[in-house]
């Protein structure tokens, strides 16, 4: 059977970024069971309550939702189980300074199969004030009203 190439994207935890300051990102794999990696295969997970620790030198996801698989049998697996993260033990050691460090955490952004191999997203975030939403919903308006104005003048439209 061929692996499958490119990026699939399975997920995506669109509220993340405007609910958390995003100061970087990292990929880790994952470690899964069959009908979890087939239940993902069917595009079927959400990761809305998802975040990550750092629990005895490696990384594990809490509150990632992946639904039982329709078709397994009595070795399905449970959906919200923590699952390991794959990552690099440097990286590792810089994320658990991070953490100790106020106000940061691990959140999931994305789950995604690279190369038949199944990802996930992890930014190192911190949390934003309602005033910090409030001013990224109004200038993310103003653009969409500088964008629509700058178009109807190109069209030549007058108001």
């Amino acid at each position: 059977m061929v692996r499958e190439q490119g990026r699939k994207l399975v997920a995506q935890n669109k509220k993340a970024r405007h609910d958390y300051l995003i100061e970087a990102t990292y990929e880790a794999g994952l470690v899964l069971t069959g009908t979890e990696v087939k239940a993902l295969r069917a595009g079927r997970a959400s990761l809305v309550d998802g975040f990550a620790m750092i629990e005895d030198g490696e990384v594990w996801l809490h509150g990632v939702h992946i639904p039982e698989y329709s078709q397994g049998t009595w070795t399905n697996h449970a959906p919200r189980r923590k699952r390991k993260l794959l990552m690099r033990k440097e990286e590792i050691s810089k994320l658990i300074g991070k953490t100790k460090e106020g106000g940061l955490t691990l959140i999931p952004l994305s789950l995604y199969f690279n190369n038949g191999y199944a990802k996930i997203e992890l930014a190192l975030a911190r949390g934003k004030k309602n005033y910090d939403k409030r001013a990224s919903i109004a200038e993310r308006d103003s653009k969409r009203d500088m964008a629509r104005e700058l178009g109807r003048h190109l069209k030549g439209h007058r108001t």
